[in-house]
């Protein structure tokens, strides 16, 4: 994905202006066209973190080369940032001279591999016609979706429209290797807090088995499927789809690691020590106690908050139903005000006894949703986490109603 260049309504005037006497791609005939899928790897900042990818065409008598993409986005569009927290994410699609763009990928130190492609001269023709049909100005646009509808499944679908559908149907036959979630945290690990908030916030249809066509939504990944597709050779039998790979610059960033990380046990120790810290101060330093818990319980109902909003106020269809809400809700921030009367030993109010208990029962349902059979969200990570600091806090302020009689009859 790149910021939103000017280049796309030159280019799309020039392709679509050319001239018999002049070949190129736009007019080329289709046993001229060499066809390419050319895939960049992940950037440094977080929206390239997914990598990149785009359809090459070459026009082998006049040797003009051309890379179409489909992630272009504009920061400066009208209330960008409130569409995108909407999940209304308005893409383009991009043309461009391939030296010049690939230039700018080898200036950022990202990996390019072009795979050359065994399409007939029937096929090339109809990509680039579709290519040049998409790249016009009232069909260029699209919404994104990090998963289902992004820079890499419209390029794998205008590759799948032009070879009648080869590679839908062998790839939605084999299991794909993660789920969405396990991709997301694996590439976003280099960046652990953000991996970590995109965790906490993705809900069960992040967790649902691909197959592998589903799985490629991902630059490397297609690059990968790609390898295993076959086609008709014309004579009855099938050649490779790939008919060369070559890597045309190196990656100087960071490789993502080939597995997700497991999130499972550094959660879990987090939420153990956050736990013995509040269980020590509940019993020697009741304002510190106060303070811990406080900064748990505006976290806690802060994420609550924004889970909700995700899933009622907003189009992240993958954030929907999440079961965090269940460990994360508004309702945290009920008891704050008990939580500093227990300073004092004041026992909880009824309301806070009451929002204390809906949290636990909250808690466990979590717990019994994970165990039983066929729940897909896993987030047993947050769990792990959350179920530690529940109790603790359970237990510090019962601890009000406990020994404020003691310290009364001690008077």
């Amino acid at each position: 994905m790149r910021p939103f260049r000017l280049l796309l309504p030159l280019l799309a005037l020039f392709l679509l202006t050319a001239v018999p006497a002049h070949a190129d791609v736009a007019d080329a005939p289709g046993a001229n066209l060499q066809v390419s899928l050319i895939t960049y790897g992940p950037g440094a900042t977080y929206w390239e973190r997914f990598g990149h990818d785009a359809l090459q065409l070459r026009d082998t008598v006049s040797g003009q080369t051309i890379n179409f993409n489909y992630g272009v986005f504009d920061f400066n569009e009208k209330n960008f940032f409130i569409n995108f927290a909407r999940g209304r994410m308005h893409y383009l699609m991009d043309a461009e001279y391939a030296g010049p763009e690939e230039a700018f990928y080898v200036q950022e130190g990202r990996s390019i591999v072009r795979q050359r492609l065994a399409l007939t001269p029937k096929q090339a023709s109809a990509l680039r016609d579709f290519l040049l049909w998409n790249l016009r100005p009232e069909n260029a646009g699209y919404n994104y979706d990090y998963y289902i509808d992004n820079c890499t499944t419209r390029v794998r679908d205008a590759l799948n429209r032009a070879l009648g559908g080869v590679i839908e149907t062998t790839l939605t036959a084999r299991p794909g290797g993660m789920t969405y979630r396990q991709q997301t945290d694996r590439l976003m690990s280099a960046q652990p807090w953000l991996m970590l908030v995109l965790d906490l916030g993705l809900g069960p249809y992040a967790d649902q088995p691909l197959n592998a066509w589903k799985e490629s939504f991902l630059p490397m990944v297609l690059q990968a499927n790609l390898r295993s597709i076959r086609v008709d050779d014309g004579h009855g039998g099938t050649r490779p789809l790939v008919e060369s790979e070559h890597q045309l610059a190196p990656n100087h960033i960071a490789v993502p690691p080939a597995h997700a990380p497991d999130l499972r046990l550094p959660l879990a120790a987090a939420g153990l020590l956050l736990a013995a810290l509040i269980l020590a101060a509940a019993r020697r330093w009741r304002t510190g106690f106060a303070l811990l818990g406080s900064l748990y319980l505006i976290l806690a109902g802060l994420v609550g908050l924004l889970l909700l909003a995700l899933w009622t106020l907003t189009t992240h269809h993958a954030a929907w139903a999440n079961a965090n809400l269940l460990l994360f809700n508004p309702l945290a921030l009920l008891l704050l005000p008990a939580l500093w009367r227990s300073r004092r030993y004041v026992a909880p109010s009824r309301l806070a006894n009451a929002v204390l208990l809906i949290q636990l029962l909250a808690m466990l349902t979590a717990v019994v949703l994970h165990l039983l059979p066929g729940t897909v969200q896993q987030n047993q990570p947050w769990i792990l986490f959350a179920m530690p600091v529940w109790l603790a806090l359970a237990w510090g302020l019962r601890q009000s109603t406990l020994v404020r009689p003691r310290l009364e009859l001690r008077r």
